[in-house]
């Protein structure tokens, strides 16, 4: 009997939905979403109703029956946010004419609206340093994942946000894709730095000789790599590189290197022919941990710079022949 009297009872409320919602018969799915919405409650509901769906109910044996309320969370026309394309091409172009503008102003006045004069009697350029969060969106993490390798890596602000930490694990397991035979590197890279309208720019360290980092690591090798604005696409692979070690323990350490000593490779091989580093076209800096050493790592990074050692006066620390490179010798 009392199934009997709750198929009735169902029966003659949805009758009643039918009836009045007779202008939605054709989108039947309208109709039964309000029917099912009995349980549903918004939260902007009536005091009256809201108490009486509150209150617990008996069913036919006797026993109280609560009855759960769900509130639907769906936004309607009216909150729902506009795409105003036109605004943000707007914008946009904004953005990159007062780049532009800056950029007038940098070449006609100087860097960062100081006299040019001033730029060049300069010993000292900090170039990169991590004070906060939009200083780590200038920076790529990348590792051997990348083809199927094992090594992590990531990057975050160090103590007090005054710092980099590059840490992570190194992995030498090579990928079972049947073609690579060995594996294991995490590296860090500056993005490419961009002018108005998305132009590819370069930093200008002519009037320097010595590149300058703070660092704190593990005592592991890192190989610090700069590379230089190309326009072939033949010519992006083209590397420089040092190799930096790090003493470890909790103490600071200072580097200089000098641009002379950074040495030619093309896709990861050290060539024989040497070539010089152009030091006005300098695209990108990078970091790079591949000492087939499992394990966990860390490289803690204050500050990147550069200055001038005029105690330095070496232009090229690698020997060329005739053979090897001779455009060098015409």
């Amino acid at each position: 009997m009392a199934l009997v009297w709750k198929f009735l009872s169902g029966s003659l409320v949805l009758k009643k939905c039918l009836e009045s919602h007779k202008t939605l018969l054709p989108f039947p799915g309208l109709c039964t979403a309000n029917y099912c919405s009995g349980s549903l409650q918004k939260p902007g509901a009536t005091s009256g109703r809201a108490s009486q769906q509150g209150k617990p109910k008996e069913d036919l044996q006797g026993h109280e029956q609560t009855q759960t309320e769900v509130a639907l969370d769906i936004p309607s026309s009216e909150e729902r946010p506009e795409m105003d394309f036109d605004k943000a091409i707007r914008d946009e172009v904004k953005n990159h004419f007062r780049l532009l503008k800056n950029e007038l102003v940098n070449y006609w006045i100087g860097p960062e609206g100081r006299p040019l004069h001033n730029i060049l009697l300069e010993q000292t350029r900090v170039v990169w340093q991590f004070r906060g969060r939009e200083d780590l969106d200038k920076w790529i993490v990348t590792s051997d994942k990348m083809i199927g390798g094992r090594s992590e890596v990531f990057l975050k602000m160090g103590k007090n946000n005054q710092s980099a930490l590059l840490y992570g694990t190194l992995s030498t397991e090579a990928p079972r894709d049947g073609e690579s035979s060995q594996s294991g590197y995490c590296a860090m890279r500056s993005r490419v730095l961009r002018g108005a309208f998305e132009r590819r720019q370069s930093y200008n360290w002519s009037q320097y000789n010595s590149l300058y980092l703070r660092i704190r690591g593990d005592g592991r090798p890192w190989m610090v790599n700069l590379q230089e604005q190309v326009e072939f696409i033949q010519s992006k692979d083209w590397m420089y590189s040092y190799f930096m070690y790090t003493r470890g323990g909790p103490y600071w350490q200072e580097v200089k290197i000098p641009f002379s000593k950074f040495f030619f490779s093309n896709k990861g091989r050290i060539r024989d022919g040497q070539h010089q580093l152009m030091v006005d076209k300098i695209s990108s800096i990078g970091f790079t941990l591949a000492d087939k050493v499992d394990g966990p790592f860390f490289l803690e990074i204050d500050f990147i710079g550069v200055f001038t050692d005029p105690a330095h006066t070496e232009e090229f620390a690698y020997e060329n022949s005739p053979v090897l490179n001779p455009r060098l010798f015409h």
